[in-house]
């Protein structure tokens, strides 16, 4: 399970250096491949193989004539490229995500639980004040966290 914040740097071929963090979870697991994408064209997302496929699949169960999902299957296309990880823990971020999410130098990587997502680490930065947790939040996050207790 990938959890918690890891800056990185994309290197100039565009490949980000796997956090040591999240490395030592994707060997454990013996995992090398991966399917790197994004939903927005802001941020990438990094899916160990697997757990794509998983994705893959509860998409199969659902009608491509769905609007919502045949736009995301889209969206999931354009950014996507499965990649393979180097013997030095490195993935190579496709060339057209790199440029609309401009992840091309100090990034940061979080742990999504089951994938990771990178971003460019001062445009993160500059939006945290505007993406703080409102009352209402907390209010829905409470009811969540209710229903599961």
């Amino acid at each position: 399970m990938f959890r918690g914040n890891h800056p990185a740097k994309v290197d100039e071929k565009g490949r980000l250096k796997l956090p040591s963090a999240f490395k030592q979870l994707v060997d454990a697991a013996h995992i090398t491949q991966f399917y790197v994408t994004s939903t927005d064209g802001k941020s990438a997302e990094i899916w160990p193989l697997p757990e794509w496929e998983k994705r893959e699949a509860q998409l199969a169960d659902a009608s491509t004539l769905d609007d919502a999902v045949r736009k995301y299957l889209n969206l999931t296309s354009y950014y996507g490229q499965q990649v393979e990880m180097d013997n030095q823990a490195r993935l190579l971020l496709p060339q057209i995500l790199r440029g609309s999410a401009r992840l091309d130098a100090e990034v940061t990587v979080f742990g999504m639980r089951t994938y990771l997502e990178v971003h460019n680490r001062e445009a993160f930065e500059k939006s945290l004040p505007e993406n703080e947790l409102t009352a209402e939040d907390r209010k829905a996050m409470a009811a969540i966290l209710s229903r599961r207790s």
